[in-house]
């Protein structure tokens, strides 16, 4: 049997805070997971996501410890509609309080990308292809 690509596994040191997260990005998580240790959310596609508490993974990683935030070891992308959806999600993220790691900028590979750091400071993308129009401009630089 050939191996599948089933789960994407994040470690996180506030399971309330990490769920409200990807809730706020369209994730079906349980509203009563959030004390939980160990939480699974099936995505479309059958593909899961999944998070672990820290002592969690130290029950059997004892040896284990988080890098620091912006260091982390996944990114996350959601597909945005339009690059005004790249626009407003994240400046309604930012304007409740998550960090806005860079800023929405039109990417040299031709699509509106911004990145926002949850909870645990893991680098989640937000895209969305640009017209044909601006494919054609030169990319400019993120602001921050």
């Amino acid at each position: 049997m050939t191996p599948r690509f089933d789960l994407i596994g994040i470690v996180t040191s506030d399971m309330a805070a990490s769920l409200a997260f990807y809730r706020r990005l369209g994730l079906d998580v349980p509203a009563d997971a959030d004390g939980h240790p160990h939480v699974e959310a099936t995505l479309p596609g059958g593909l899961r996501l999944a998070w672990d508490t820290d002592e969690t993974v130290r029950s059997f990683q004892p040896e284990w410890s988080p890098g620091a935030p912006g260091s982390g070891r996944i990114s996350l992308a959601f597909l945005c509609a339009d690059p005004a959806e790249v626009d407003s999600l994240y400046r309604a993220l930012t304007g409740d309080g998550y960090v806005g790691h860079k800023a929405p900028w039109d990417a040299g590979w031709g699509q509106r990308y911004a990145v926002v750091l949850d909870p645990d400071g893991n680098t989640v993308d937000l895209f969305a292809p640009l017209a044909q129009a601006a494919m054609d401009v030169p990319a400019e630089e993120p602001a921050d």
